[in-house]
């Protein structure tokens, strides 16, 4: 697999660096190693604990709430900051977040 940077983000590529992949399978894989030991490892784990376990025990498809939060983030203020300083910026975001915080907490009493 090759991603935009050119560099690979195959499982030992990943696993070589302390990362752990979280990349699904497909249902109809088979754990044979092909020079590629992560994904066999990745493959019968999958196999063992099926679709839903394996998700639930790796948090796969937990990405989808992350980036619902910071679009709603970015509709509700924009996508950018006012200041020009990092550590200011830092400041702006987590004011922003603690607005949107208190209006969510307003919205579910």
């Amino acid at each position: 697999m090759r991603t935009t940077l050119g560099r690979t983000s195959s499982p030992s590529f990943l696993a070589e660096r302390g990362i752990e992949p979280v990349i699904r399978v497909r249902r109809n894989s088979v754990p044979r190693s092909r020079g590629c030991y992560v994904r066999k490892r990745t493959v019968e784990e999958f196999l063992s604990l099926g679709r839903a376990g394996w998700s639930r025990a790796h948090g796969y498809g937990m990405r989808w709430a992350a980036e619902g939060l910071f679009s709603a983030l970015k509709r509700i203020f924009g996508e950018h900051v006012m200041v020009r300083k990092f550590a200011n910026a830092a400041k702006e975001l987590l004011l922003k977040a603690a607005i949107c915080n208190s209006f969510l907490m307003a919205m579910y009493r």
